[in-house]
Parts: C-alpha cells; sequence; structure tokens
C-alpha cells in the first residue's frame, strides 16, 4: 500500500528476497501512481545503513534540475497553453497524458535543457518535474510523444496559434504596433552565378540582419 502525496517505503518481492523502496505516489488522470522511487536495499542493507550512521544524517542525496524548469512551467500554466491545446487536439485513448501536456512538456524542454525526444524522459527523470508535475517519467517515452503528436494536424496548429497569440497579447500587454525581427544567423541559397543580389554571397550567411516594420 502507498499513499498519494505522502512518501512512504514499499516492499518488492525479487525471488527469495525482498528489497524495499522510498516512494512518493500521486493521482495521475485520477490514478494512484507512482511518480517517484527510490531505492534502499534489502532487510539487512537498511538495517546495516541505519546502525552504521548516526541520528539524522543521510544515506544519499539527489541533485534535481528545478529553478529554471519551474520558472517556464509556471509561465505555461499562466497562459494555460495545455487547455488550450487540449479544447483542439481530442485525446488518444491509450494515452498517458492530455496532448497539451505533451505540448507543454516538449516546450519545457526546449527553452530548459534541449534534447531528443528519444532522450527526453531521461532529461525529465533528472529534474524535479515529476515531483510538481505529478507527470511520471513513463509518461514522457518518446513513443508515447510521438503518438500523441499524430492527432494534431495543420488545421489544429493554427488554431492554436491564434489563441495562444491572442493570450500572450492580452497576459503581457504587448505592442503590436510594431515588428522587429532578428535573425541572428540568416542563411540565403542562391545560384552561385547570380550577381543580382551584391549582398548575398552564397556560403557567407549575413548576421545580425535585421528586419522593421
Amino acid at each position: 500500500m502507498y499513499y498519494p502525496y505522502l512518501p512512504s517505503i514499499i516492499s518488492k518481492r525479487r525471488g527469495a528476497r525482498t528489497y524495499y523502496y522510498l516512494v512518493e505516489s500521486a493521482r495521475v488522470d485520477g490514478k494512484p501512481r507512482i511518480v517517484s522511487q527510490q531505492y534502499l536495499g534489502s532487510g539487512e542493507e537498511v538495517a546495516a545503513k541505519l546502525a552504521g550512521q548516526s541520528a539524522g544524517a543521510p544515506v544519499r542525496s539527489q541533485h534535481k534540475e528545478f529553478g529554471a524548469l519551474a520558472a517556464v512551467w509556471s509561465v505555461l500554466e499562466r497562459l494555460g497553453v495545455a487547455s488550450v491545446v487540449d479544447q483542439v487536439a481530442p485525446r488518444r485513448a491509450d494515452a498517458a497524458l492530455t496532448i497539451g501536456t505533451y505540448i507543454a512538456l516538449a516546450t519545457t524542454n526546449r527553452v530548459v535543457a534541449p534534447c531528443s525526444k528519444a532522450a527526453f524522459a531521461r532529461w525529465w527523470e533528472s529534474t524535479a518535474g515529476p515531483r510538481f508535475t505529478k507527470v511520471p517519467v513513463t509518461a514522457v517515452d518518446h513513443r508515447r510523444f510521438w503518438k500523441a503528436m499524430d492527432l494534431l494536424g495543420e488545421d489544429d496548429l493554427a488554431m492554436i496559434e491564434a489563441e495562444l497569440g491572442r493570450r500572450i497579447v492580452d497576459e503581457f500587454g504587448l505592442d503590436l504596433s510594431g515588428l522587429i525581427l532578428d535573425m541572428t544567423n540568416f542563411a540565403t541559397f542562391i545560384d552561385s552565378g547570380n550577381d543580382k543580389a551584391p549582398l548575398a554571397q552564397a556560403g557567407k550567411p549575413s548576421r545580425n540582419a535585421s528586419t522593421c516594420a
């Protein structure tokens, strides 16, 4: 038995031996799920560790990325990104998370520590995300992510983009009377024999090109 939102110790039988784990559980989609698990050892190992340590001394520590992750997640929640996506795109019946949650997770990763979707679960496990978002590591497997993305069409993306744009403008009071685009590395692809564009040279990207409207 384990208790939602409270750390507890559970045992698992492996052959003739029993091993113990410190776990934290939460409700995910209305069902109890383990979102954090730490191996403690066998009964003998636990007893030996307790006997060899003074009271209150930690056996081990974990260092999880938190600050940047929490900052990005709070902005996404403030804008209601997941809910905007979920209103447009249906959820797969066998999906671990809603499509909006997957989009929010992918956005967070792009901002904090970009990596491939194959490495996404490994990155998520190295952060404090599973603890405060209650999204377990197993739910962010790259295969589950791409299956969810299969339900997003071009029309859906246009609707999501329009609504998020409106919310960003309203939430942050953006002035749309002017637009500045800073392309730090704008590569042009032209015919090497083209002499009509003296500023564009094949193989030499134009840096810090700004466009104002």
